[in-house]
């Protein structure tokens, strides 16, 4: 996927890290940088859960998550355009708020353990695929340990060569995009109710639900800041940053919206959401036989393990760069042989502790409310700026309080349901915001 991922990694006196110009990265590789960062296993992690809480009504809120992430994308592209950093979100703050260390520092605490849990998102989901036919699919403990092993795989796999990394992640990528394809016509062709029956045997579900259930999978659309990382391997950055970044987001939602169209049709509830943290290959046995439970398998494995990878390399190269300007511990900052060892080995330790304890429910969640925060701010960034990166001031106001809603809904979702995640989620926060308080304290 990543056409950069084989290019050389030098630091400057900006204390940032660039890439060696290589290869110059046209739309249709822009296109599958996004995508891969987008499609890496979430309509695979957020449709169980999705229909267990609104049933017929999950391709609607997918399209609606949709809309808050080109909502959220609106102010990226513009930033990105404007400052042309491959540093993306952290840098867009530091640099809005030259002032401010705080701002930049908990900008770049937030980014990378959103990172961190997508991570242990994606891990958690493949290990839920990866044992779904076995006897002990059930098994918590047995799916945090192969959580844990695949992460652990990619880790070594990341340290070990950046080049084979690049290989192996170009092989996922297009196969798992193949394969959904595939997934997705297959499921529609084998459905066995239609729409009006599914919403006349539909419960008390409210638009507010939908809007709820749209804002939890929000994650599910992270990735597509991940083109504005490339900016330097890129020509006319000005066409070529929002060209990419909304159609990777049409794409997206295309995928995710036919997959779980199919899915709501072919597969019955009670399959789905009672096995919802494998909730394609649940039922896709008894609908599409043993080589279709194969292939969803297949799918999810590939799509995980690509997410994973690609999170790796490029989260951790971030921490390196925001470590290097103080706002992390300065051994994250350490790069052997263009590699940041440190930061590759923490990243993935952080993510397998929050595999170990935290639920399918909570990493998701933690994922959704992080990346709505970091995008929130983001589009404040952007408005406090607008003049200068040419911003409609309604557009991005209106996406200021898109986003802010968004986070606002999950909140009450979990005080009215779930509180003990919000004392988790609240702990996990409290740490992060202390963590970027001590590091920019001292600046």
């Amino acid at each position: 996927m990543y056409k950069w991922h084989d290019m050389n990694f030098i630091s400057n006196n900006n204390n940032s890290i660039h890439r060696k110009r290589n290869k110059t990265l046209g739309v249709p590789e822009l296109i599958a940088i996004a995508l891969g960062g987008m499609v890496g296993g979430g309509i695979f992690t957020i449709l169980g859960i999705s229909v267990s809480m609104i049933g017929v009504f999950t391709p609607l809120a997918i399209l609606i998550g949709g809309l808050i992430a080109a909502m959220a994308a609106y102010s990226y592209i513009k930033l990105g355009v404007y400052y042309k950093d491959e540093g993306a979100t952290y840098s867009f703050y530091k640099k809005t708020f030259p002032q401010s260390h705080f701002a930049a520092s908990i900008i770049g605490w937030f980014v990378i353990f959103g990172y961190i849990s997508t991570l242990a998102l994606y891990a958690y989901t493949f290990a839920s695929y990866a044992i779904s036919g076995f006897d002990f699919a059930d098994n918590e403990l047995v799916r945090k340990l192969i959580a844990g092993a695949v992460i652990a795989i990619f880790t070594i796999i990341n340290l070990w060569s950046v080049k084979g990394m690049g290989k192996t992640e170009d092989v996922m990528v297009y196969t798992k995009l193949v394969i959904l394809v595939i997934i997705s016509f297959v499921l529609i062709n084998n459905s066995n109710t239609n729409i009006p029956t599914l919403i006349y045997n539909d419960g008390d579900t409210t638009f507010l639900d939908i809007l709820i259930v749209a804002s939890i999978t929000f994650v599910a659309y992270e990735g597509f800041q991940l083109v504005i990382n490339a900016v330097n391997e890129m020509d006319e950055p000005e066409k070529n940053i929002p060209k990419a970044i909304y159609s990777a987001i049409f794409l997206a939602v295309l995928i995710y919206f036919i997959i779980s169209l199919g899915a709501i049709l072919a597969i019955p509830f009670e399959d789905i959401i009672n096995n919802k943290e494998y909730a394609l290959a649940s039922g896709a046995d008894k609908i599409l036989g043993h080589w279709g439970t194969d292939l969803v398998i297949a799918g999810a494995l590939l799509a995980t393990s690509s997410a994973i990878s690609g999170t790796v390399f490029g989260a951790s190269r971030q921490m390196a760069v925001i470590a290097k300007d103080g706002y992390f511990p300065s051994f994250l900052a350490k790069i052997k042989n263009h590699i940041p060892v440190y930061s590759i080995v923490t990243m993935s330790s952080l993510a397998f502790g929050l595999v170990l304890v935290g639920s399918l429910e909570v990493i998701l969640e933690f994922g959704s409310i992080t990346f709505l925060l970091v995008s929130l701010l983001m589009s404040y960034a952007n408005f406090k700026i607008r003049d200068l990166t040419n911003s409609s001031t309604v557009i991005t106001i209106i996406s200021l309080l898109g986003l802010s809603i968004g986070a606002v809904l999950i909140i009450y979702y979990e005080i009215s349901t779930q509180m003990k995640q919000v004392l988790f989620i609240g702990a996990l926060y409290a740490l992060l915001t202390f963590g970027s308080w001590l590091y920019s304290k001292d600046k």
